[in-house]
């Protein structure tokens, strides 16, 4: 029996911003269930591979698969793409004049043509699933920074994706903020979404990846299980960037 193809394939993909070369020669699969957790210094084009997985980023060369799409200029395509693929942002986005549930339920009715009744039902549901159910009639200003990213969570997954993107989703809270996010994505790791996640969070990374991707200067250096990846780094570059990042 052969396995099921990836649900994400990016084949010898390159990007450029004017004349810097961003990605190199990315070739990076995820299959369906499958949580990797990308890593790597500033700079090493973590944050645009993902963004090009779902065309907020538009690759120059090579090709991208999502669920069987093949992503070029065919909006109708992108449109596709984006409707399996939720995505959570550093910063939280969420519209500062609409509600929590609002801005939970603004996706379903607009994109999914779903009734006000279902998709509110669907908001507290999700709301529920990320431990704020209480906070659905605030405003984001009302919350805290790790509330509101709980909010973002679950406002990607009202349109019940396939697959999730988190870039770094922690890095612009506070400390204490940090473990109620992690947690949520643990919750929903566990779930078996599939995940990919751009973190430096390793002891998320160790408890729920199935596969680390550690990336330098625009190219995948190293793609290793976890286990193997903490333990015994194949690369330099891996083993003195875990040496830094560990010791914090």
């Amino acid at each position: 029996m052969t396995a099921a193809p990836p649900i994400i394939e990016l084949c010898h993909v390159d990007k450029y911003f004017g004349p810097f070369q961003a990605l190199t020669d990315i070739n990076f699969a995820v299959r369906q269930g499958e949580r990797v957790v990308v890593c790597g210094p500033s700079g090493s084009g973590k944050s645009t591979m993902i963004r090009c997985i779902n065309r907020l980023e538009e690759h120059d060369a090579g090709t991208i698969t999502v669920d069987g799409i093949l992503l070029g200029d065919d909006t109708k395509d992108i449109r596709a793409v984006r409707q399996d693929v939720g995505m959570v942002f550093q910063q939280f986005n969420l519209f500062p004049h609409l509600t929590v549930l609002e801005n939970l339920t603004i996706g379903p009715i607009r994109v999914r043509k779903m009734d006000k009744a279902a998709a509110e039902a669907l908001g507290r549901k999700y709301l529920d699933r990320v431990h704020i159910p209480e906070q659905a009639d605030k405003f984001p200003s009302q919350l805290s920074g790790g509330q509101q990213q709980r909010v973002a969570i679950a406002r990607s997954l009202c349109m019940e994706p396939k697959i999730m993107l988190f870039d770094e989703p922690t890095s612009a809270l506070d400390p204490e903020m940090i473990s109620e996010v992690l947690e949520a994505m643990v919750e929903l790791a566990n779930s078996g979404m599939t995940m990919v996640c751009v973190t430096h969070e390793m002891g998320f990374a160790r408890r729920v990846a199935d596969k680390m991707v550690f990336m330098e200067a625009g190219r995948i250096v190293e793609t290793a299980p976890p286990g193997e990846f903490f333990t015994a780094p194949k690369s330099d570059r891996a083993r003195m960037f875990l040496d830094q990042i560990l010791e914090h």
